[in-house]
C-alpha cells in the first residue's frame, strides 16, 4: 500500500489546526479548503486578498492550482471541485469568474458542487479539489 504524504506549496500559510493544505495517496491527491490568502509573509498574520469577491476567487484558485502543481497535478487531472461560498448572491459573479479562470481548459471540466457557509470574517469562498493521476 502506498505512503501518504503531505503536500505543502512554498508560500503557503501554515494551517491554523493539525490537517495538510493537500494530501497524496497513491494516484489520489486531495486538497484541503483553500481560501484567499495570499503568499505568506514572515511576521504577518494571514489576510485574504481584496475585499471583493473576483479577486477572492482568483488567489483562491490559484491556492488550489498550487497545492495541485505541488503534488505533481494540474487542474486536467481534478475530478471534484466543491465551493464555499459565503452569500447566495455571489453565485453569478462566481460562476463568471469561474468560467474565465477555466477558459482554456482543454479537457471535460470537473464535476463541481457549490455549497453555502460561513466563513471567517473577511473571506467570501473557500474550494477544495480532488485529483487523480495517472
Amino acid at each position: 500500500m502506498s505512503e501518504k504524504t503531505a503536500v505543502t506549496p512554498a508560500g503557503h500559510t501554515t494551517p491554523p489546526a493539525k490537517f495538510s493544505h493537500g494530501v497524496r495517496k497513491g494516484n489520489l491527491l486531495q486538497v484541503a479548503g483553500q481560501v484567499a490568502f495570499g503568499p505568506a509573509v514572515e511576521g504577518r498574520a494571514p489576510a485574504p486578498v481584496g475585499p471583493g469577491l473576483r479577486e477572492q476567487t482568483i488567489q483562491t484558485l490559484r491556492n488550489v492550482q498550487a497545492v495541485l502543481e505541488e503534488g505533481g497535478a494540474t487542474w486536467e487531472d481534478a475530478m471534484m471541485v466543491r465551493v464555499y461560498l459565503t452569500d447566495t448572491s455571489h453565485f453569478a459573479e462566481f460562476n463568471a469568474v469561474y468560467d474565465e479562470f477555466f477558459a482554456d481548459l482543454r479537457q471535460p471540466p470537473s464535476a463541481r458542487t457549490t455549497v453555502y457557509v460561513g466563513l471567517p470574517a473577511g473571506l467570501l469562498v473557500e474550494i477544495d479539489a480532488l485529483a487523480v493521476l495517472d
